[in-house]
């Protein structure tokens, strides 16, 4: 089994508690020094210097696997030791060496360019202000061990600079009243780890499990139902604290829990998703709409229940990727890829577990949990590259195939999200169905036994062997290591739930992902194997229209004259096809116009979940610890 590291919850708290007495080797101080230039000041000292000192910033945030080069956004780096200047030489894209006095304090002053309104980086206008530690604090060479201070300074200029607070998990050693001020960090991963929210924020607080939460929301509407967020969000934080430790969590006398802490923060806007996981918060962000209103309590929006499952899959993460991950990340290199290839784990079972959750929560009922596992089905039996790359390949590859995507990646490789999630799914009815226990288990197995800390492949087939008391060795092998399909239909089958065909949506009948805007049929992706790309489809296509040639003849027999139908949606191909089996498609390819000759497929399904047996289901779904 994967044995403790520097990085366990054990030893990040012994960190955390010296940083607590210990004056800070490292001061990063944070200043909003121009909203509408969008540039944060930041000044760096460091106490004590090396000769030949080094500092770095991030090329990657954990979590987000890509190079994203955030040393771009970094101008006007220069030094000063007292009144001296030492020489500044820069050594790579985002290293520099510093020429020092050693022991004599070094003051480094820069500012950082923040306009990337996601999760990942930095944001500054003049109504919210958002950082990681990767985006705007370097990385001092030999210190990243010694204890950090972060300094954040608020707006003086902002229209409303006096309603504005601060908001970040990390603990403060003087604060005012809106969170500004100093905090401190064990090292250099935890305040990397510990993004920042600032602005005029909607703000609250619970508490789950003894654990107290926060939950911050820039950009809400005036119709968001802060209450119901903050109710659902508490019922879904207990059930996974319960999910991991138990019914005893948070009780007198019950297990001791890995954080003591918790920050939300949600980025509400026009168009957007997603999340990134923090050791003690998340940063999320989502569209405006998606957000509970007030008055809408008979039907549950699916963009709420989709938010919800968001909020899931990152608090998930607190316990599965930030504290049990994989060994390859016991300690992460900011300087380069970072690779590991069981993303199918930890990213796929958490996104197994997500959705089922948010069931045993009692925010979705078992219809609607089937509809949301129909639907990462249908992505996955419809991604044309799950017959080409092992999903523990495409764990590896996430770096230059995940995060770059193209017009080509739905047929060269497979989410180890959605696809990690039906492998937790397959192993989860499995161990079900041979009755010696359940994937809740296993999970739980692996996390004591790794006492919370980094684990390899071999450790989570140690656990499945120990919890379903046989080797799973050529499960692993062929749903993670082979590109076989996974035995869904007669897994589920056996807990209750059957599959029906229904015939498929146009666009996936003929293999192709398309944009329909503005009366325009855009081709966004042409998928291995389909008629369009027999056809003769390329992405970036514009289908115009089709032509039908004349059909019948003379006498009494019925005829139809040659046709040509503009098209606006795909929608409206029965429309103009009739019975018809062949048409020519017309497009547009960088201005050219082309006749493609088009054979409408028959028989393409997508599949449909039922259930057939309640009581099976219900005792899968709504199982406890």
């Amino acid at each position: 089994m994967a044995t403790t590291s520097t990085t366990s919850t054990t030893s990040a708290s012994r960190r955390t508690a010296a940083a607590a007495t210990a004056a800070p080797a490292v001061h990063c101080r944070v200043e909003c020094a121009d909203l509408h230039a969008r540039l944060f000041a930041v000044t760096l000292t460091i106490a004590a210097p090396a000769a030949q000192q080094r500092v770095a910033l991030p090329v990657w945030i954990p979590g987000s696997y890509l190079v994203r080069e955030f040393a771009k956004n970094l101008q006007g780096l220069r030094a000063t030791q007292g009144r001296r200047k030492p020489v500044l030489t820069q050594l790579d894209k985002c290293s520099w060496q510093i020429d020092c006095v050693p022991g004599q304090p070094l003051v480094l002053h820069y500012q950082v360019c923040a306009y990337d309104n996601s999760v990942r980086t930095a944001w500054l206008d003049a109504t919210r202000g958002f950082f990681n530690g990767t985006s705007v604090c370097l990385r001092v060479e030999g210190q990243t061990e010694a204890p950090h201070a972060l300094e954040i300074v608020p707006p003086t200029l902002a229209a409303d600079a006096a309603r504005w607070s601060c908001a970040t998990a990390l603990v403060p050693t003087k604060a005012d009243k809106h969170g500004f001020g100093s905090y401190r960090a064990a090292g250099y991963d935890e305040l990397a780890d510990s993004p920042v929210e600032m602005g005029a924020f909607w703000s609250a607080e619970f508490e789950a499990c003894g654990v107290p939460h926060r939950f911050v929301i820039a950009g809400a509407a005036a119709s968001f139902d802060g209450d119901r967020l903050i109710a659902d969000t508490q019922a879904i934080c207990e059930a996974e604290i319960r999910f991991w430790h138990g019914d005893k969590a948070g009780k007198r006398g019950g297990p001791k829990l890995p954080i003591d802490r918790y920050v939300f923060m949600l980025n509400a806007v026009d168009d957007g998703y997603g999340g990134l996981e923090h050791r003690h918060s998340t940063a999320l962000i989502c569209n405006r709409r998606d957000l509970p209103q007030r008055g809408e309590k008979k039907k549950q929006p699916e963009g709420y229940t989709t938010l919800m499952g968001l909020i899931s899959h990152e608090y998930f993460h607190t316990w599965n990727v930030k504290r049990m991950r994989p060994a390859e990340f016991a300690r992460y290199d900011y300087s380069q890829e970072n690779y590991t290839q069981l993303l199918w784990f930890f990213e796929g079972f958490t996104s197994y577990y997500d959705d089922l959750l948010l069931r045993r929560a009692g925010r979705i009922d078992d219809a609607a949990y089937l509809r949301l596992l129909n639907k990462t089905i249908n992505q996955v039996l419809q991604t044309p590259g799950r017959l080409v790359q092992p999903v523990a390949d495409a764990s590896f590859d996430a770096w230059v195939k995940y995060y770059r995507q193209d017009e080509q990646t739905p047929n060269s490789t497979v989410s180890y999200y959605t696809k990690g999630a039906l492998v937790a799914l397959c192993f989860d009815l499995t161990l079900r169905q041979e009755g010696k226990g359940t994937l809740d288990d296993v999970m739980r197995h692996l996390w004591t036994h790794s006492n919370g800390g980094p684990i390899s492949e071999a450790d989570i087939a140690a656990a499945l062997e120990a919890v379903g008391g046989r080797s799973y060795a050529p499960e692993l092998a062929r749903w993670v290591h082979s590109t076989d399909e996974l035995p869904l239909a007669d897994l589920l089958r056996a807990h209750g739930v059957a599959t029906l065909d229904d015939p498929s949506q146009p666009a996936q009948a003929l293999g192709l992902r398309v944009a329909e805007t503005g009366g325009s049929v855009q081709i966004k992706v042409v998928l291995r194997g389909g008629a369009a790309e027999k056809a003769g489809f390329s992405a970036n296509d514009e289908w115009l229209g089709i032509e039908l040639p004349a059909v019948g003849g003379r006498g009494k027999g019925a005829s139809q004259p040659a046709q040509a139908w503009r098209l606006t949606k795909l929608d409206d191909l029965a429309l103009y096809l009739g019975n018809a089996a062949k048409c020519t498609a017309l497009v547009s390819r960088d201005r050219r116009l082309l006749r493609l000759p088009l054979t409408l497929p028959t028989g393409s399904t997508t599949w449909r979940l039922f259930s057939h047996d309640a009581a099976k289901v219900s005792a899968w779904l709504a199982a406890k610890p």
